[in-house]
């Protein structure tokens, strides 16, 4: 018994001491009368700090948990925000992306019904990875009407030429195959040549005399000469002319007036000189 008065004096005496005004304040009914007296006087004095100790403390806890309790909320609410703000960029991304192809639809739309003849939409649907033939693959086949020898254009110039194709989908070799060789000419001076397809990189002029009317700027056009590609559609623009003292040729470099690593939508256009000229990516490069 003497052990736990001792463990716990302290605890008895605090006690005691914040019992003893409640006690007080019972046994007098709570008269308003009634003086304190000395003891009174000494018990709330030694109790008063302790009461607002204690009353601090409360306060701290309670200022903490709310505190808690208020920070918590705020940070669901943030995490709630962000996943709004996530799904919105999405949904703006993907409008954004809707609002792009439907700016490409209607382009290519516009310029299929500008021009001569029928021609197939199609879409990119695949990019041949071997390097000894540059080409990609759209989805419109022999059941559509896309045959092999068929060019394939954009409303920017041109793209290349159908070199395989079966019933759902067909092959298409680019210009900027090495083995792709296109009958242009210039379109100010009308100057014919070659523009060859180098494997990467920009095209290359070919076949150009010497004594023609050919500058840097200028742009290339087809001649309508090789039987694949329809006269007057865009090549490039020559960017680099090489004029050397001897030989009959000069050489230069045609920046490609579309980018086929970044094709999309696509129009398969019918040969100019009926399905008997058709050939493969190689043929028809003749001025």
């Amino acid at each position: 018994m003497l052990s736990l008065l001792k463990r716990y004096r302290t605890l008895l005496i605090v006690s005691a001491l914040l019992l003893y005004p409640f006690g007080a304040f019972l046994t007098t009914g709570g008269r308003r009368g009634r003086e304190p007296n000395v003891v009174d006087r000494l018990v709330i004095g030694l109790t008063a700090p302790v009461q607002r100790g204690l009353v601090g403390l409360i306060d701290g806890v309670k200022a903490v948990v709310f505190g808690y309790i208020d920070l918590r909320e705020v940070r669901q609410e943030n995490e709630q925000l962000r996943a709004e703000n996530l799904q919105l960029r999405a949904s703006v991304h993907a409008l954004g992306e809707t609002r792009m192809e439907n700016e490409r639809l209607r382009g290519l739309l516009a310029y299929a019904e500008a021009s001569p003849g029928p021609d197939i939409p199609a879409r990119v649907i695949g990019v041949n990875p071997v390097a000894k033939l540059l080409s990609v693959r759209i989805n419109r086949g022999e059941s559509d009407g896309v045959f092999r020898g068929m060019s394939v254009v954009t409303p920017d110039g041109i793209v290349g030429q159908v070199v395989r194709t079966t019933g759902g989908w067909a092959d298409v070799a680019l210009v900027t195959d090495a083995q792709s060789r296109v009958a242009a000419q210039v379109q100010r001076s009308r100057a014919r040549g070659t523009a060859a397809g180098a494997g990467k990189g920009p095209l290359q002029l070919e076949n150009m005399l010497r004594i023609e009317d050919v500058q840097e700027g200028d742009l290339i056009i087809t001649s309508g000469t090789d039987g694949v590609y329809p006269p007057g559609l865009v090549v490039g623009k020559v960017t680099h002319l090489e004029k050397t003292e001897h030989g009959m040729f000069l050489g230069g470099d045609i920046v490609p007036a579309v980018d086929t690593t970044r094709l999309e939508e696509v129009l398969v256009r019918g040969n100019p000189f009926g399905s008997s000229a058709q050939g493969g990516a190689g043929e028809g490069g003749g001025r």
